[in-house]
Order: structure tokens, then sequence, then C-alpha cells
């Protein structure tokens, strides 16, 4: 119970100093006492307008994506038993990003947060099911590696789709591959708007289903065995993950490899129970990608490199180490 309590304060002091880093670090930087200054004691002067009109909402943004997308990678490992699986593996980021270029290419004029929430949501769905319908037809053995390596061929395929689209559409080009580097430039309190209760429903809902995915990462004849109603249990989880993962393309584009790198870290230290795995992985999610963040400010200074790339490098060698791990223990 000490240890514990002590994971927990770290992790809560964790949070609170990368949040703050976020706010203070940038192309100039800012004293916390400005901060606090700006929340609390607002005066309508430049610096306080920065404060709270750019820096608050993107690390606020970055906190929530982080969150997002920690709690839906350690889901989808918990459903899947599956070490490789998150939602830029599984496909499900790239599919979410297919459909909102689509409406952002053919219906820009119609283009809304709320419209973009549910290209992003029908894509990822899309995307999830069809690897799961051709891991699950085609390979009956080491079906965990299969997922894996269909999810990035179909992240491939719909990739190529979306660069098929960004050609009928030069001008925005430069905007949206942008966006499709995962990027945090632009946030703003409408975004938060729409993105703090689609995450906080989403993240409530995760928390809720640990004890469910805590059964259901025991293989389904023993959830079974224990009760469990397997297919609804994983309707929802499936539901869940691609609300949080849908949320985050909708806001920020597809950031890669928080959620297939924050789960094993916490499994790590915590252990393997989900009640607890899920919501340390959201609070670990939201550190790791605000820590990003503020390493991408400085790989091209003073300009803007997108945060997605800073994900990719550091998951990369992860993902490639997993994947070595997990062909070693099926060889054996």
């Amino acid at each position: 119970m000490k240890k514990k309590l002590l994971i927990r304060g770290v992790f809560l002091v964790l949070f609170i100093v990368s949040l703050m880093l976020s706010i203070s670090i940038g192309s100039s930087n800012i004293a916390f006492s400005d901060i606090w200054a700006a929340v609390f004691s607002y005066d309508g002067s430049k610096l306080h307008s920065i404060i709270q009109s750019i820096r608050i909402p993107r690390a606020l943004e970055a906190a929530l994506i982080g969150a997002n997308l920690g709690a839906a990678g350690a889901l989808m490992q918990a459903v899947t038993r599956n070490p490789l699986a998150s939602p830029s593996v599984f496909g499900i980021n790239a599919g979410a990003s297919a459909a909102v270029v689509f409406l952002l290419v053919m219906f820009p004029a119609a283009v809304s947060l709320q419209l973009t929430m549910g290209a992003a949501f029908a894509g990822g769905s899309a995307a999830a099911l069809i690897v799961y319908m051709i891991a699950s037809v085609l390979s009956e053995h080491h079906r965990d590696i299969s997922f894996a390596l269909i999810g990035v061929v179909i992240q491939a395929i719909l990739a190529s789709v979306t660069q098929m689209l960004l050609i009928f559409n030069e001008e925005s080009t430069e905007t949206i591959l942008f966006w499709l580097s995962g990027s945090l430039a632009g946030s703003s309190w409408d975004k938060l708007d729409f993105l703090i209760p689609v995450s906080a429903a989403g993240l409530v809902t995760a928390f809720a289903l640990g004890k469910a995915a805590s059964v259901l990462s025991l293989g389904d004849d023993i959830s079974q065995s224990l009760g469990q109603k397997v297919w609804i249990s994983r309707i929802f989880i499936a539901i869940t993950v691609v609300a949080l993962a849908g949320a985050s393309v909708a806001a920020a584009g597809p950031i890669g490899f928080i959620g297939l790198m924050v789960p094993h870290m916490i499994r790590y230290i915590m252990g393997a129970d989900y009640r607890t795995v899920i919501p340390y992985s959201a609070m670990l999610g939201a550190v790791l990608l605000l820590l990003a963040d503020i390493a991408s400010r400085f790989v091209y200074f003073p300009y803007q490199t997108p945060v997605g790339v800073v994900t990719a490098v550091l998951g990369t060698p992860f993902f490639i180490y997993l994947a070595r791990r997990r062909k070693e223990g099926a060889a054996s």
C-alpha cells in the first residue's frame, strides 16, 4: 500500500511539473510566477493573453491526448492479449486520419470539430474491424504477431489512400501534411470545448472497464468460466478505444506509439491488474506527450516540429524490440 501511494505521488508530481514546463517553455520562456498570475490575477496584458490563449490550451490538449492514447493502448493490449497492440499499430489512427482527410478534401466548407470527430470515429472503427477480421481468418497461431503485421499493412494502404487524396487538393496539402505528422500547433479553447467532454467520458468508461479488461486478458475460456460476457465486454472496450483514439486524431492528427509504450512501463512498475494499469497509463501517457511536446520545440528551434515525429523516434525502436522478443518467444 505504501509503495502504491508513493508511486501515485511520484506520478502526480511528474504530471504537474510536466504541465507547468509545457506552459513555461517555448520560443520565449515564461516564469512560473507569471503563469500563476495569468491564471489567478489576469490583467489583460500581452503576456497573460499568450499564457491563457496559447500556452495553457496547448498543455491541456497534450495532457488529454496523451491520457486518451495511454488508456486506449492499455485496453487494446488487454482485450487482444497482444503486447504489440496500440491505436497506431492496429491501424485505428490511420483509418481515422484517412477519413478526416477525405472530409477535409471533399467537403472543406462543411468541416467542423463535431463532423471531424464523426469521421475519425467511423474511419478508426472501419480500420480496426478490417484488421481484426483479416487476422482472425488468416492466422490461428501466433495471432498476436499477425494482428501487428496486418495492422502495419492496413496502415500502409490507408496512408497511400490519404496521399492520393492529397494529390487532388494541392492547395491545402502543406497544412494537412503537418496535421498528419501529429501536431499540437493551433491548440485553442474551442478545441478543448470539444475534446474535454469526449475525453472525460471515454476515460471514465475506460477506468470502469478495468475489471473486465483484467478478466479478458486471461483468455476467453477463463473469462467465460468466471461469468464474463466476453463479446459484450469486447464491444464496449472497442467503442471506448475508438472514441479515445478518434477524438485525439480529430484534435491533433495521428500521434503514434504513446499507446504502445506506456502500458508496458506501467505493467512493469505496477503489475498486470488493469484496474491499476489503465488509470496509470492515462497519467503516464499525459506526462510522456507533454515531455515529447516540449522536446519537439527544440528539434528545429525556433520552428515547430510536429510532436508525432518525436514520439515516432522514441517509439519505433521500442516496437522493434517488442516484435523481436515476441518472435523469439514464439520460436521457442
